[in-house]
């Protein structure tokens, strides 16, 4: 993980080479400084940490490892280039479900990555309302606006799934109408009948 942070390309987003741009501006900038400030006081960088204001807002790729699962960097929401990860017992998942799913308030996007399938179906089920948007063995970013519904739940947001179709069934009550053209003069349906 930290080899792949190393070759992240930070910079001038008009450059296609470019990974990843600053941040959207000071206030958000100063925000996530504060938090990877309370990092290095009270859990553990991996990696990056750095901090550049003086041409854009850049934060630089950061990995953080927490020993308590319930550390402020597990449970908000800091929508910057930083992850916290919090390392569990093999023998513990079915607890560590627990403890993902009751950590936070937030629940935006969240992804399990596995490849024992009656694991992925267990961390689905137990992280059913964890996230708005729930990925499994793929990146829990960038959902395609317009395409793929995206909303977040609990704090996050009202999971109403703005950026596809399914956002409009907020504001309208939904009432399926059917008109069949040739009515039916038998209850059985075709289905039924014998080959």
């Amino acid at each position: 993980m930290i080899g792949m942070m190393k070759d992240i390309k930070m910079g001038d987003v008009s450059d296609f080479r470019t990974f990843m741009g600053a941040v959207i501006d000071k206030k958000a900038f100063d925000k996530i400084s504060g938090y990877l400030d309370d990092a290095k006081k009270n859990a553990k960088v991996l990696h990056g940490g750095g901090c550049k204001g003086d041409e854009g807002y850049f934060i630089e790729p950061t990995l953080v490892e927490s020993s308590d699962p319930s550390y402020r960097l597990m449970c908000e929401e800091i929508f910057g280039p930083v992850l916290t990860v919090y390392v569990y017992d093999d023998a513990k998942w079915a607890e560590t479900l627990k403890i993902v799913d009751q950590t936070s308030p937030y629940a935006l996007t969240g992804a399990v990555f596995a490849r024992d399938r009656a694991a992925i179906r267990e961390a689905s089920a137990a992280l059913r309302n964890a996230a708005g948007n729930f990925y499994i063995n793929d990146k829990p970013t960038g959902a395609v606006v317009g395409a793929q519904p995206f909303g977040g739940a609990r704090a996050s947001g009202t999971n109403d799934k703005a950026g596809s179709k399914m956002n409009l069934v907020r504001w309208v009550s939904a009432r399926t109408v059917k008109e069949n053209l040739a009515p039916p003069v038998d209850y059985k349906y075709p289905s039924m009948l014998e080959k």
